[in-house]
Order: C-alpha cells, then structure tokens, then sequence
C-alpha cells in the first residue's frame, strides 16, 4: 500500500466513530500510530483537555521512554499548550531557539534527544479539543506538507470525538474524555502485569491486549482492568442463547389442538373454569447496551 492509500485508509478510520463499540483509547492510540507512520517525526502525542485550560495524555498508551519523560511537561508547557489556546499550528523549528517560557520542557525534551517540536490543534470550528505533539530527532524543520497533513488527521480526529455519539446526549463526548484521560492508568496497569506475566517487553504485551481487545470486540481498557484484577486476559463474552421454537400440542387423533386447548392452562380447562383463552406471550430478549 503506498501513502496516498495510507493517507485515505486513515481519514476514513478516523470517521469511523459511528458504531456502538466505539472506543475512544483505542481510536485515539491509532491517530498517533498513524501519525508516526505517515509523516516524518520520532514521536507523536494526543493531549487533551478536560476541563478546562489543562491539557493531559491519554494517547498513546505505549509511549517510547524518550516521549514518556516529556508527556507531564508537555502538558504544562510547550507548542501542545499553545496549539490548544490558540488553536493555530505551532511550529517554533529548532527547539535550540524555542521560547523562554517553554525553558523546562525544552531542556528536557533537548536532553532526551529531541531536536524539534512542533503541534496542530484538535479542533472543530470554535470548539478545540486539545492538541496534537510532533517530535522530530533530526535538526531539520518538518515539512510544511507534513504539517498540514498532520492538522488534516487532527481535525479529522475532532469530528470524529464530536460525532461518536450524535445521538445521544451532548455531555456524552465530554464523559468519554474524561474517561479517556483516566483509563491510561488502568492500561498502563494492565500492560505491565501481562508484560510480567509472559516475560514479554511493554510493547509486545500492549500489542497482545489491542489484539484480544479487537477480537473478541472488547474495550481496551476493560481488557486492562481484567488483567489487573485477574492476572489473565478476559474470556470473549458469551452469547444470548436463541430461544426455542415454539411447537404445537396434538391431539389423540395426531392433529393440531385447537387454540382452545393450546391456550388454557393444563388442568383447568373447560367452558366452565371462568379463565377464557389465556393470550400468548411473546418472548422480549433484551439486547445488551
């Protein structure tokens, strides 16, 4: 697949949010796994806002330990912030000249290797979400191409986030938010354990739970929590069992009883039990939400 073709599959992933298992960790995990693989950056980040003017990091939940020494700062300080308040594009170039007022995250971001950082916001119209963290190891600028490609995908995100639950009530994207930038900790919970579990690195065994997530359609972080509670990935869920045909009573003769006699309860049958013909009971199976 070449990168025109990447670039399309990943706009339609991104819209993909109309469905009933939809689950925000997962579907912000892939934006920057997307991200890293189509532009040309070391490290990608998602931070959001909730609530209010503080951003935080739900994404990715497999963080590198170059990116994992940054995220707390970049939410404090840094072109993620500014992408968020400005809701513009923040490309400063080499992190050598960057502001003063980015002093901490600049001089740890520098000493953990990073050479440039750039961010675009996650945005729909007047409303923005958060933002997007481009890191590069190399002292070249990003591509103006890549930037714009980069606020594409971000947008893309937010209409996304904004529209999973059109339907329902409108505090529903907030809660999912929220629930986004508290379940990193379960996550990264789980990921450790099954990590110790199978003597596997941190990334094969966050690989192994968004695999088991993914098929048997359960949400990662119910996955993660399963494991911390359990120490072993969850079982599939079951299935409603279809209920039975409904067959017919015959009589002596090998036909049909009339619905008279089908109908009344056994042993109290007859014009004379006051009861009538009792009416049939549809069976309702109620769906799971």
């Amino acid at each position: 697949m070449n990168r025109e073709q990447k670039i399309a599959e990943t706009l339609v992933a991104l819209a993909d949010t109309l469905v009933d298992d939809f689950d925000v960790i997962d579907f912000l995990q892939q934006l920057t796994v997307r991200c890293r693989d189509l532009l040309d950056v070391a490290d990608t980040a998602v931070l959001l806002a909730y609530p209010g003017p503080h951003l935080y990091s739900p994404a990715p939940c497999d963080p590198s330990p170059a990116l994992n020494k940054i995220m707390d700062l970049a939410a404090r300080e840094g072109p993620a912030l500014e992408a968020y308040r400005t809701a513009t594009a923040v490309t400063p170039g080499n992190l050598a000249r960057a502001p003063a007022t980015w002093h901490d995250f600049t001089t740890q971001a520098l000493e953990t290797g990073y050479t440039y950082a750039a961010a675009v916001p996650l945005r729909l119209r007047r409303q923005t979400l958060g933002s997007l963290l481009l890191l590069r190891t190399t002292d070249s600028c990003l591509p103006p191409a890549d930037i714009a490609l980069a606020q594409a995908f971000a947008d893309a995100a937010a209409i996304g986030l904004i529209h999973a639950r059109t339907l329902e009530r409108a505090e529903t994207v907030n809660e999912q938010l929220h629930t986004a930038l508290h379940s990193r900790i379960v996550i990264e919970q789980g990921k450790g354990m099954l990590a110790a579990l199978r003597h596997t690195s941190l990334d094969e065994a966050f690989t192994t739970m968004r695999r088991h997530a993914r098929h048997h359609h359960l949400r990662l972080t119910a996955v993660a929590r399963h494991i911390v509670t359990t120490r072993n990935l969850p079982h599939p869920p079951l299935l409603s069992p279809r209920p039975r045909p409904r067959t017919h009573q015959r009589s002596s003769s090998g036909r049909p009883a009339p619905a008279s006699d089908r109908d009344r309860p056994a042993g109290r049958c007859g014009p004379g039990s006051g009861l009538g013909l009792v009416r049939p009971i549809r069976a309702c199976i109620r769906s799971g939400s």
